[in-house]
Parts: structure tokens; sequence; C-alpha cells
């Protein structure tokens, strides 16, 4: 199930309202936000999320996974009969 950027941009949006009528009752300022400084926002961080989890996901860390691409290595060079 894929989650549009409209969605994501609305539910902030009323998260903003929410916190903006909080801070209006203590009488703090309210911030200053629209609609396309909160899209703009969702879409930076979407980006950089998939960014880091692409790094994350395709680059071996622990070493199960350096083992696994030493194995992985192994069965296309026919090294391993599975």
């Amino acid at each position: 199930m894929k989650i549009s950027k409209g969605t994501i941009v609305r539910t902030v949006m009323i998260f903003i309202v929410i916190i903006n009528l909080i801070l209006k009752q203590f009488g703090i300022k309210v911030l200053p936000v629209d609609q396309n400084t909160v899209a703009g926002l969702v879409e930076a961080l979407v980006s950089i999320a998939a960014i880091i989890s692409a790094w994350w996901y395709n680059n071996s860390f622990s070493k199960k996974a350096k083992r696994a691409d030493q194995f992985f290595k192994q069965l296309k060079e026919g090294e391993v009969d599975v």
C-alpha cells in the first residue's frame, strides 16, 4: 500500500495546526508555515530516508552480512552447490 504525498502533507499540516492551537493557548507565537513549505520538507525527508535506506541495505556491515556476501560470491562463481 502506497501512501500519497498529499496524504502525508495533509497529515503533517494537521499536526502543525494542533501544535499551533496548543502554543496559542499558552500565549506562545504560532509557527508560520504553509502547505508548500510542509510539502517541500516532507519531500526532502522522504528523499533523505530513501538515500539512507538504499545505502544501508546495499552495504554489508555485520559479520553475518559479510559472510553472506562471500557465500553469494562463491555461488555465482560455481564454487558451492545448493
